[in-house]
């Protein structure tokens, strides 16, 4: 799937630069994952009764409340990547700790603890009510059609304090963004636990982090032997040229897939988007509440 031409200018997504498109994810990423690092969020989470000793207990009915109570099958196929064992572990006794609807009040609650901490006074600063009218615009663009993560949070109800509608919209988007890198994974027929291993195998991060989504080491060799059956990757593990034009093609489709909400944006204030997000992205790594490595790839690929 290629770029489309625009005046005689070769573009990806009908318009919208790869890019552009590519740094807003980059930006708004780190907004949305302070859900499932902040410390008043797994205070939230550990009133209703889920361990927080470590993340995944309260990760997975975090993520997948705005779905109802879906079971560990359909949660599995909506987050794709992790081994259906590991989903069933903590899906299954999740909705018998809390109800998908006080999951809901209590990331929104945690949130709320959460940006303040993290942003302080620009929480209430002049620029947000700006940056929130923009990337609410994206946001309420995007067509859900086929993206399940993304139409089950966009369905609920925008919060009323700015700062949670940012972090809303920040989660919308990146939903839209996640369910169409699964359909680009999908057109290049690499499984759950393959597209893994070819990440892996590119150097996005370590075998080990990519292990923590629960494949066994049986499952994991398996996937590479697939892999290297294929001439994606060589017998040491790593990609072969083949393998990196893969998840290239992986990379590139899904930014195509991703471009449509920002053309409800004109250049110039997706231009305006950057400059204002900018001191949030930088308040949030600079918290040091998210992972130096992450399964995600940003800036490697």
């Amino acid at each position: 799937m290629g770029a489309v031409v625009v005046d005689g200018r070769a573009e990806q997504g009908g318009g919208m630069d790869a890019g552009r498109v590519r740094q807003l994810w980059h930006l708004l990423e780190p907004l949305h994952a302070v859900l499932y690092y902040a410390p008043e969020v797994f205070e939230e989470a550990a009133g209703l009764g889920y361990a927080t000793d470590e993340r995944w207990p309260s990760y997975f009915p975090l993520r997948a409340a705005p779905l109802g109570s879906a079971g560990a099958e359909r949660v599995a196929s909506a987050f794709y990547s992790f081994s259906p064992r590991m989903v069933a572990e903590h899906i299954d006794p999740a909705w018998k700790t809390a109800s998908p609807e006080a999951v809901l009040r209590a990331r929104e609650r945690g949130m709320d603890r959460a940006y303040r901490a993290v942003f302080g006074d620009r929480v209430d600063g002049p620029e947000q009510a700006e940056l929130v009218a923009l990337v609410r615009r994206a946001a309420e663009a995007a067509d859900t059609a086929g993206r399940p993560l993304a139409a089950a949070n966009a369905a609920l109800d925008w919060p009323d304090a700015p700062h949670l509608q940012l972090w809303h919209a920040a989660t919308i988007l990146r939903e839209h963004r996640g369910d169409g890198h699964i359909a680009a994974l999908m057109v290049a027929g690499l499984d759950p636990v393959e597209s893994l291993v070819s990440f892996a195998a590119i150097g996005a991060a370590s075998v080990e982090r990519f292990e923590s989504r629960g494949w066994s080491p049986e499952e994991w060799g398996a996937a590479r032997e697939r892999l290297e059956a294929r001439g994606l990757v060589g017998a040491d593990g790593v990609a072969t040229d083949a393998g990196r034009a893969l998840r290239r093609s992986v990379e590139e489709d899904t930014d195509r897939l991703a471009a449509a909400p920002w053309r409800a944006l004109t250049a110039t204030e997706v231009d305006r988007l950057v400059e204002l997000l900018g001191g949030f992205w930088v308040a949030v790594l600079s918290s040091g509440l998210l992972p130096s490595e992450t399964t995600l790839g940003i800036g490697k690929v």
